[in-house]
C-alpha cells in the first residue's frame, strides 16, 4: 500500500470511529466523560448569577433542628407552618420536597384509642375526654385540614428497585397509559414508588416526583419532566408547581413522529412539552428521555433561603415571602438531600426544583432533542473530511495554525448554539477528532515522512536543494532515479586559467579556495532550484527540470548563470583583500531533450544527464573564452525565456555537426537593464548585420564605437580582428556568416 493512501485510510478509520459513537451505534465512555466535563464547564462559564426573588426556599437547616427539634417534626407543627405561610405571609404556592409516608403517632392518640377500645371501654369520662381531645391529638388530620383548598404540591419519589414495595398514594397521572403507544420514547421508568399518606395526597392540590436523573458520573444535570410507572405518566415536582401557578393547564407533548429511522431506531421522540394558559404557552424543551436540563443560575444561594425556625416564630419579614413561590426542603447534611451537580459537589436538592421552576417561567431551559445526533454526525463528517485531506498538504506550522483555527471555530459554534439558541450540541467527538487527526498527521510526518525524507535526502540530497527534497518527499511515489527522456536545461561552468592559478598555490590553500568557490556557486544553483550533477575538478555541471519538474527550467538556469557571475565578483573582492588571485569563469547553457537518471556501474553511480544537448552546453562553456563573454546559451534556451534580454553572439557549427546554431549572451532581466545597455545592444545588432552582409567598413565603424563604450570587451576585439582578416581575405559570396569550430 502506498504511504499516502495508508495515511488517508488510517485517518478515515479515526473518523469512522467517532461517527459510530456519535450515531449511537456504540458508546465510548471516555467521550461521554469528556462531553460531560465540557457541558459542566459551559454551565459554569455562562451562569447568569444573582438571586431570583420569585422563589424562596424554606429551609430545614441546622438552626431549625436546634430550635424546633429533630426531624421529623410533628404534623401539628407542619399544619401551623402551612397556615402561617398562607395566612400571615401570603405565599403564592407551596411545594414540599419531603414525603409523608407514615402516620404521625407522636400525639399519643393511637395509644389512647387502644385504651378506649380495651381496658377503658366502659369508662364514660375517658371516652368523652378522648372525643373532645381527638381533633387536637389528630396531627395528621390537622395537616390535612391545613392543606385543603390551598395551592400545595406534595413531593414523592419513584424507585428503580425491581420488586420493591410501593407505599402511600400517587396523584392521578398527568397522561394516562397508552398516550404514547407506538412511539419509541425511552421515558425514565420506575417499578415502584414511595408516596404520601392517602389523606394528605387527597387534600393537596397535587403532587410531583422529585427524582433527578443521575448521570453515569454521579452528577445531576437533568430531571425527567414526565416519568413512567406501570404505563402511566407522572409529572415532576417543578412541573406540577408550574402548572398550578398557570391554572393547571393540560400538558401537550410535541408530535415529532417520523416514518424514517435514525441511528437504527424509529425516531418518534418528544422535543418539548407545551403548557397553554391564559398567560401564554410555556414551552419546556426535553431530551430523548423527556428530561429537562437543569438551568442552574449559579452556585448554592441563587435563591433566598429562610430558616423554618424564623417562619414558625414569625420572625421572617413578610415582604420576603408575600406572593412568592415557596419550596420547603432541607440543607441540613444529616437529612441527606445534597446532590453532586455541575456547580457544586454538595448542592441542595430543593434548589434544583427552584432552578427548574424559574427556568421554565423564563424560557431559559436548554434543548437537546434526539436529532442532535444528526448535527453531531454532520459536523464530524465535515470537520473530519476537511482535516483528513488538508493536513497532509500543510507544513507543521500551518497544520498547527489550521488545527487551532478549526478548534476555535468549533468552540465558537458550540458556544453560539449554547448561548444564542439555548441548544446543547455535543462537542467531545468532533473536538477529539480534530486533535486526533492533527496528532496522527504530525506523528505520521515525524515517523513516516521523516524516514521518507531521509531516504530522499540520501538519494537526492547531494543533487538538489533541501526545499526540493521536502517537496519531493510529499509525494515520493512520483519520483525515482530510473532513467527517462525529458526536456531539461543543463549548465557547465569552468574557471579560466585554473592550471596557472593552482600551480602558484599551496595544496591546502588551493583546497580552501576551491571549497569556497564551489560552495558559493553551488548555493547560487540551488537557490534557482537547480540539480547539482557533479564537480569535475574546477568545473561544475548542473541541470534543471529533474527530478522535480520545472516549467521554467531554462529561465532558472539563465538566472543562475547571471547570479554566478555576480557572486563571483563579490568573491573576488574577498580574494583580493586576502592577496589571493581573482577568478574568472565561463558558463555554457543549453536546453533540449536528454536522458536523465541514475547511471554508472555497480561500483559507482550518479544521477546525471546524457545527450547531444548536454554536449552542446559543454562546448558553449568552452566557447565563452573564444568570444570573451561570461555566459553563452543555445538557441533553444533563448526561445524558452521571455523576460531576459539576450544578444546574439554568433552562428556556429560545432565539430561533427552539419547544422549551425545561434548562440546568445544573456544580459539581464528586461526591466533591470539600463538605457546605456539597450543603446549598446542596438549598436551591436547593427554591427552584426553589417558583418554578415560583408559590409566591412560599416561593421568596423560600429565596432569602433562599441569598443569606446566597452573597451574591455573581448567580443568586440574578436569581431574587429575578423573584419580585418575578411577584408584582406574575403570569405566569398556564398559565405553564410557561420563560424565553424574544428575542435571540441
Amino acid at each position: 500500500m502506498k504511504p499516502a493512501l495508508a495515511r488517508y485510510l488510517l485517518g478515515a478509520v479515526l473518523i469512522l470511529l467517532m461517527l459510530g459513537h456519535a450515531a449511537r451505534l456504540y458508546q465510548l465512555s471516555f467521550l461521554n466523560h469528556l462531553d460531560a466535563i465540557l457541558y459542566d464547564v459551559k454551565t459554569r462559564l455562562t451562569l447568569p448569577g444573582g438571586v431570583d426573588e420569585r422563589v424562596v426556599i424554606l429551609d430545614i437547616d441546622e438552626r431549625s433542628l436546634a430550635e424546633v427539634g429533630r426531624w421529623p417534626w410533628s404534623r401539628d407543627k407542619l399544619a401551623r407552618l402551612t397556615d402561617t405561610l398562607f395566612d400571615r405571609y401570603g405565599i403564592a404556592v407551596l411545594g414540599i420536597d419531603i414525603v409523608f409516608a407514615e402516620p404521625d403517632d407522636s400525639s399519643g392518640l393511637k395509644t389512647m384509642e387502644r385504651l378506649a377500645s380495651g381496658e377503658l371501654r366502659g369508662h364514660a369520662a375517658f371516652q368523652q375526654s378522648l372525643e373532645r381531645l381527638r381533633p387536637e391529638l389528630d396531627f395528621d388530620g390537622q395537616f390535612v385540614a391545613a392543606l385543603k383548598g390551598r395551592p400545595v404540591i406534595l413531593g414523592y419519589y419513584l424507585s428503580d428497585r425491581a420488586g420493591g414495595t410501593s407505599t402511600g398514594a400517587l396523584p392521578p397521572p398527568i397522561l394516562p397509559a397508552g398516550s404514547f403507544r407506538g412511539r419509541n420514547i425511552p421515558f425514565a421508568s420506575f417499578p415502584s414508588y414511595g408516596g404520601n399518606l392517602p389523606a394528605l395526597q387527597a387534600a393537596a392540590a397535587g403532587a410531583g416526583h422529585f427524582n433527578p436523573l443521575i448521570d453515569f458520573d454521579g452528577i445531576v444535570r437533568r430531571v425527567p419532566m414526565i416519568a413512567e410507572y406501570k404505563g402511566a405518566y407522572y409529572e415532576s415536582l417543578s412541573l406540577a408547581m408550574l402548572r398550578l401557578l398557570l391554572g393547571n393547564p393540560k400538558v401537550l407533548p410535541s408530535d415529532t413522529r417520523s416514518e424514517g429511522k435514525f441511528g437504527g431506531r424509529d425516531y418518534g421522540g418528544l422535543e418539548w412539552l407545551d403548557l397553554p394558559s391564559a398567560r401564554g404557552t410555556v414551552r419546556i424543551p426535553v431530551d430523548e428521555n423527556v428530561a429537562a436540563l437543569i438551568p442552574y443560575r449559579g452556585h448554592q444561594g441563587s435563591f433566598r433561603y429562610i430558616s423554618l425556625a424564623d417562619v414558625l416564630s414569625e420572625r421572617a419579614p413578610v415582604d420576603q415571602l408575600k406572593g412568592r413561590i415557596a419550596l420547603l426542603g432541607t440543607t441540613a447534611p444529616g437529612l441527606l438531600d445534597l446532590r453532586a451537580t455541575p456547580v457544586g459537589a454538595t448542592y441542595p436538592g430543593v434548589e434544583i426544583h427552584a432552578n427548574l421552576i424559574t427556568g421554565m417561567l423564563d424560557g431559559t431551559l436548554r434543548s437537546k432533542p434526539q436529532y442532535v445526533i444528526g448535527l453531531d454526525v454532520s459536523l464530524i463528517v465535515l470537520v473530519g473530511g476537511i482535516m483528513l485531506f488538508l493536513l497532509p498538504r500543510l507544513s507543521p506550522v500551518m497544520a498547527t495554525i489550521t488545527t487551532l483555527t478549526v478548534i476555535a471555530c468549533l468552540v465558537a459554534i458550540n458556544l453560539g448554539f449554547w448561548v444564542g439558541a439555548k441548544f446543547v450540541l455535543p462537542m467531545a467527538a468532533t473536538f477529539l477528532l480534530t486533535i486526533g487527526l492533527f496528532l496522527f498527521n504530525m506523528s505520521w510526518g515525524y515517523f513516516i515522512e521523516s524516514r521518507s525524507k531521509r531516504q530522499f535526502a540520501e538519494l537526492f540530497g547531494q543533487y538538489v536543494p533541501p526545499e526540493l527534497v521536502q517537496e519531493m518527499s510529499r509525494n515520493p511515489e512520483h519520483y525515482s532515479m530510473e532513467g527517462k527522456s525529458a526536456e531539461l536545461t543543463v549548465l557547465f561552468s569552468d574557471i579560466r586559467g585554473f592550471t596557472s592559478i593552482s600551480e602558484g598555490m599551496e595544496p591546502k590553500q588551493l583546497a580552501a579556495l576551491m571549497n569556497e568557490y564551489l560552495g558559493s556557486m553551488t548555493d547560487v544553483i540551488q537557490e534557482q532550484r537547480g540539480t547539482l550533477d557533479k564537480y569535475i575538478g574546477d568545473a561544475i555541471m548542473a541541470f534543471w527540470g529533474a527530478p522535480v519538474a520545472d516549467a521554467e527550467h531554462a529561465r532558472h538556469a539563465v538566472l543562475a548563470a547571471l547570479s554566478m557571475q555576480l557572486r563571483l565578483r563579490e568573491l573576488n573582492q574577498s580574494l583580493r583583500a586576502r592577496g589571493l588571485p581573482e577568478l574568472r569563469i565561463g558558463v555554457g547553457i543549453n536546453t533540449g531533450t536528454m536522458t536523465v537518471g541514475d547511471m554508472g556501474s555497480p561500483v559507482r553511480k550518479a544521477y546525471t544527464v546524457l545527450g547531444d544537448a548536454v554536449n552542446l552546453s559543454s562546448r558553449l562553456e568552452g566557447m565563452t573564452k573564444e568570444y570573451g563573454v561570461g555566459v553563452l546559451v543555445g538557441e533553444p534556451t533563448r526561445k524558452a525565456v521571455r523576460d531576459i534580454v539576450f544578444r546574439e553572439v554568433d552562428r556556429v557549427r560545432a565539430k561533427g555537426k552539419a547544422e549551425p546554431v545561434a548562440i546568445f549572451e544573456p544580459l539581464g532581466l528586461d526591466g533591470e537593464l539600463t538605457r546605456a545597455a539597450h543603446d549598446e545592444l542596438k549598436l551591436w545588432n547593427q554591427a552584426l548585420r553589417a558583418y554578415r552582409a560583408q559590409d566591412w567598413d560599416q561593421a568596423e565603424l560600429q565596432l569602433f564605437n562599441l569598443n569606446r563604450m566597452a573597451p574591455a570587451s573581448g567580443l568586440y576585439e574578436l569581431y574587429q580582428e575578423r573584419v580585418q582578416r575578411y577584408r584582406s581575405h574575403p570569405p566569398g559570396p556564398d559565405w553564410d556568416g557561420v563560424t565553424t569550430f574544428t575542435t571540441k
